[in-house]
């Protein structure tokens, strides 16, 4: 089956695996993108998403302020790499008085689908759910719903309909730090009625065996959904989050075909091991240009900068096939 969605890129973000390096992912050598003071009034930014936009680039960042509020701002930039964000946190537009209610907005995702850029991120409303708004030009968002009851992070839309229904997958969690989590999938008519939720797959031992979420968008190829994801090991410091892949199916996406066993890439610099949240790797969005099946993933460290790394399809899909623990 030929993939549906053409992702043409020539201008994506890359920069060549380094000399002497064998990784399947590899970090940008002037990483971190985004320190965590662009803006004034930031303590910290990271866990942020990144779509093309206009031949340029655009995006929902999360910006931790200095009263250490979860705020998400919206960004502007010419290469993907070097970003001008809006030092005033996105306002979402709603009717319902309810939705307009503030607690915390953070770890945001962003999707092109059908005839707008969709935006899911954790909403506080008694807790953590998954919130829903849109855009058509990063100019004015609007609030759609949240999409579950508390408690639910990770919220993250495939980019097109299946089988007729827009899909979600989703972590069920708590009101804490959540010391579990598998991911799962639900489903939708209308964006605001969820249900059929399908469970997709559980931790398991090593780098992911605490809890696992999803990470960017799935991106669509021949042969199933490519789907990056956090993993966290509890060690004797607390958690550390590093992120791995594994492959779904096209029609069934609940059906994992293959599953890396190793991780693709854990918390080993100093951006990532030292910061307000230390040892994170946490990949939020990824752009992909098809015809040279280059990947680029935008990610947090250590819940403080943005980093970026690359990769090759084909190589992920190598990877997966040869190191599956499905």
């Amino acid at each position: 089956m030929s993939s549906s969605i053409i992702y043409q890129l020539p201008n994506i973000p890359w920069e060549e695996r380094p000399a002497g390096c064998s990784d399947v992912v590899w970090r940008y050598s002037a990483n971190p993108i985004i320190p965590r003071n662009l803006i004034p009034s930031s303590n910290s930014i990271f866990n942020s998403a990144v779509v093309p936009f206009n031949g340029k680039f655009a995006g929902v960042f999360r910006c931790d302020n200095k009263k250490r509020e979860m705020i998400i701002h919206r960004g502007f930039s010419e290469n993907g790499i070097q970003w001008n964000l809006d030092p005033e946190p996105i306002e979402w537009k709603t009717s319902d008085p309810e939705l307009g209610k503030f607690e915390h907005r953070y770890d945001p995702r962003v999707v092109w689908l059908e005839d707008r850029y969709y935006v899911t991120w954790c909403n506080g409303y008694h807790g953590p759910t998954i919130g829903i708004g849109y855009t058509f030009d990063f100019e004015s968002f609007h609030f759609v719903e949240n999409a579950f009851l508390p408690f639910n992070r990770n919220g993250v839309l495939f980019p097109r309909k299946i089988n007729g229904k827009y899909v979600m997958l989703n972590r069920p969690s708590d009101n804490g730090h959540t010391p579990f989590g598998d991911i799962f999938l639900s489903q939708s008519p209308d964006m605001i009625h969820w249900g059929e939720h399908r469970h997709v797959m559980s931790t398991q031992g090593g780098w992911e065996s605490t809890k696992i979420g999803a990470g960017p968008i799935p991106i669509e190829t021949p042969e199933g959904w490519l789907m990056f994801y956090h993993g966290v090991l509890t060690s004797c410091n607390g958690f550390v989050y590093s992120f791995g892949a594994a492959l779904l199916d096209l029609e069934q996406p609940w059906k994992v075909i293959y599953r890396g066993g190793p991780y693709l890439l854990s918390p080993q610099t100093l951006y990532e091991c030292v910061g307000d949240v230390p040892n994170v790797a946490f990949p939020c969005a990824a752009l992909y240009d098809q015809p040279t099946g280059r990947i680029a993933i935008y990610y947090g460290a250590a819940d403080t900068v943005t980093g970026l790394a690359f990769c090759k399809v084909d190589e992920v899909m190598d990877f997966l096939k040869n190191h599956s623990s499905v």
